[in-house]
């Protein structure tokens, strides 16, 4: 039995910018979320004064019989204070709040009134009797608190004097820890931490039917708003992926021991980027992570649920939000329509603020677990890309003259920002986007067949 630690929180967890007169709108055409990125884990807060309800959903594919977390708790956890989630409402909170790419299309400049818009971890072993489990862990200085069923998860709450008797109850039991874990359980437990502890239950999740695993949940009270992420680099295969959905009624959450980055956002684009958006959302992302030398958290989405410009999916539900712990909905009627981009806000409002956080995260540099705060920043951004298709018409006019100017102009930016939110070398753009070639001529000397040409062959 292995200590899950892969990306799952690792729990055991400017380019130009676009001329206002865009605003937002502009038609979606494809958006970033969680799964352009391999190991990638996503945790879902949602935080009301001292109340907690924590989301872990995780991207376990192996065998589930080798699936093992273990998540520090503030508190003692009860059997009805644990629930097993939707993971279908997590993947719509992601696709809401993906980073996404628009596109516009140039009016004809000569028209009245046109203005040019310038891991591996788990169980191996199962554990000894519920009798013989506690009594070797009370010689071990481990208390099991709470032994729960919940779902298809069999859940352990464990408190410990001392991080040697934790670390020894758990190696006697099948976990196999990584090196370095004891000192980690050690500077939990002197915060008064528990240990929430979980594995699949085999045979009721044959019961139940699920070929994966859902999301756990967690509600709880702590003035604590953190994030536990040092247990899972201990054994973590390279750096990971985490993406941290935070749902508060104030407004923008952000970290206050890390610096939060607001990724490059609003960059007008090349348009080939429209067939591999995800190659260059990556791409960028891996730059924008090596400029803060992954020191960084990032934000890409913060916004008002209750409506979204252009949207990249429809927000989520009055019972969406109720599912992933947004208590202060409790009064609003469990059949609340949801919000379509065109309907406006919930009458009356949600007052439920979304931030998305994304942070690649390894031992060496991210050495303290994620501690945020609520911010009373309501201000809206969302990481987006812009292409804009040129007029083609073949209409003369002095408007056109200029616009065309312009148009060329216009793809020396495009490819220059790509560039330098990148890091793809400029002679590479320019030979996919073909700038520069409608000014060129066939060299007459060149007897290249024309396809030859056509493909710089």
């Amino acid at each position: 039995m292995r200590l899950l630690a892969a990306s799952l929180l690792g729990m055991l967890f400017v380019g130009s910018l676009a001329p206002s007169a865009l605003a937002f709108c502009g038609f979606y055409v494809a958006k970033a979320d969680a799964k352009l990125f391999n190991r990638a884990s996503q945790v879902v807060l949602a935080r009301d004064g001292d109340r907690t309800v924590l989301t872990m959903a995780n991207d376990y594919k192996g065998d589930l019989r080798e699936f093992a977390v273990v998540v520090p708790v503030p508190t003692l956890l009860e059997r009805d204070q644990i629930h097993v989630g939707d993971r279908a409402v997590v993947e719509h909170l992601d696709a809401y709040s993906a980073p996404r790419l628009v596109e516009y299309f140039d009016e004809n400049p000569c028209a009245q009134g046109f203005e040019m818009l310038s891991r591996s971890g788990g169980v191996r072993t199962t554990l000894s009797s519920a009798g013989d489990a506690g009594a070797r862990a009370r010689s071990l200085g481990v208390t099991i608190e709470a032994q729960y069923t919940v779902g298809e998860y069999d859940i352990l709450i464990l408190s410990a004097r001392e991080s040697a008797g934790l670390e020894t109850w758990l190696r006697d039991n099948g976990y196999r820890l990584p090196a370095g874990a004891g000192p980690l359980l050690g500077s939990y437990l002197k915060q008064g931490m528990r240990f929430f502890v979980a594995k699949v239950n085999l045979a009721e999740q044959g019961k139940l039917g699920f070929s994966y695993l859902r999301p756990l949940q967690m509600a709880f009270e702590s003035p604590k708003f953190m994030l536990p992420i040092r247990l899972g680099t201990l054994n973590a295969d390279g750096a990971q992926e985490l993406y941290v959905y935070a749902l508060t009624r104030k407004g923008r959450v952000e970290t206050t021991n890390y610096r939060t980055v607001r990724l490059p956002t609003n960059a007008e684009l090349p348009a080939y980027v429209r067939e591999d958006f995800a190659r260059f959302y990556r791409a960028m992302f891996d730059e924008q992570v090596k400029r803060e030398n992954m020191r960084a958290v990032f934000l890409e989405y913060a916004w008002d649920m209750g409506w979204c410009d252009p949207c990249a999916a429809s927000p989520l539900t009055a019972e969406e939000l109720r599912q992933l712990g947004v208590s202060w909905l409790a009064d609003l009627p469990t059949g609340a329509a949801p919000v379509r981009p065109w309907a406006g806000r919930f009458p009356g409002g949600l007052d439920v603020f979304v931030t998305r956080l994304h942070v690649r995260y390894d031992a060496a540099r991210f050495p303290d677990d994620l501690v945020f705060q609520e911010t009373a920043d309501r201000s809206n951004f969302q990481g987006r890309y812009i292409l804009r298709h040129p007029w083609t018409g073949t209409e003369e006019c002095e408007a056109a003259t200029r616009y065309r100017q312009e148009v060329r102009a216009r793809a020396e930016r495009e490819t220059a920002t790509l560039a330098s939110l990148t890091g793809w070398p400029v002679e590479d753009i320019r030979r996919k986007t073909g700038a520069g070639a409608g000014d060129r001529r066939p060299d007459p000397a060149d007897n290249r067949p024309w396809w030859r040409r056509l493909w710089g062959e």
